[in-house]
């Protein structure tokens, strides 16, 4: 059995933010990942947080607020830093693989209402999304992929989206994409990350524009889903053919070489 990956969740208070991420980890997938969290200047776990974890069914059982201190002699695969402060704070923890840093506001001050609800669904976006890209390694090859994998990659909607509009146009670069679909950019390349990694994209570049299309080696019956998809759901992506091909100053491309 492979070993499990160890992740460190980090914010300043070790409260809110960097709790939600570690139980939420853990209620995800405790079969590939350790979770752990600390902060910069430690104080203690919000009630609040409690009650959002809580509602939502993850256990809060074992979660405590540490200094990173405790922690710094420890080896970790990943450390990821969850506000601007601690991602600055942080860059020199021994022993870290893969340093990622995700910034989420801090319901402890938002005037917004359900502040900490909203905050532990954006973050549990974020992780789902994480155990999806980190969860196993990468096998270089697009002809082993199985059928849940696809399905499971394709199962969010601005994932789909993107998928059939590379199948439509060949390919495309992210400012493309941010126009048709009217989503930022980080958001887009997110997902385009995802998409890669999971062998259904793969990225060239072209002076300074990276663009994105179906995996040459991808399975034939890979292909034949996207573009019976895209022939049969032509009105479901018509805004987003609309919005690109209305996109002015498009960047050129040299022709597609495999």
């Amino acid at each position: 059995m492979s070993q499990k990956k160890r992740v460190l969740f980090l914010c300043v208070a070790n409260s809110s933010r960097s709790q939600m991420a570690e139980a939420l980890l853990r209620h995800t997938d405790s079969e590939h990942f350790e979770a752990f969290s600390a902060g910069t200047a430690p104080t203690a776990v919000d009630p609040r947080t409690r009650d959002a974890l809580e509602h939502l069914g993850v256990s809060t059982a074992g979660l405590f607020s540490m200094s990173v201190e405790q922690v710094a002699g420890e080896p970790f695969d990943y450390v990821i830093t969850l506000c601007d402060k601690s991602a600055l704070e942080c860059l020199a923890l021994p022993g870290t693989g893969e340093y990622i840093a995700w910034n989420f506001e801090d319901p402890a001050t938002s005037s917004q209402k359900d502040a900490y609800r909203k905050t532990l669904h954006e973050i549990h976006e974020r992780i789902k999304m994480f155990v999806l890209i980190k969860s196993k390694p990468a096998s270089g090859d697009p002809e082993a992929m199985a059928p849940t994998d696809v399905f499971k990659c394709l199962a969010d909607e601005t994932r789909a989206r993107i998928a059939l509009l590379v199948t439509l146009e060949q390919e495309l670069c992210v400012c493309e994409l941010t126009a048709a679909l009217e989503q930022a950019q980080p958001k887009i390349s997110r997902h385009l990350a995802l998409l890669r990694s999971s062998g259904l994209l793969e990225d060239r570049r072209n002076g300074q524009w990276v663009y994105y299309r179906l995996h040459p080696q991808l399975p034939e019956w890979v292909r034949d889903v996207l573009k019976r998809t895209l022939d049969s759901n032509a009105e479901w992506l018509r805004p987003d053919v609309q919005r690109l091909w209305q996109m002015r100053d498009r960047p050129g491309r040299k022709p597609l070489c495999d």
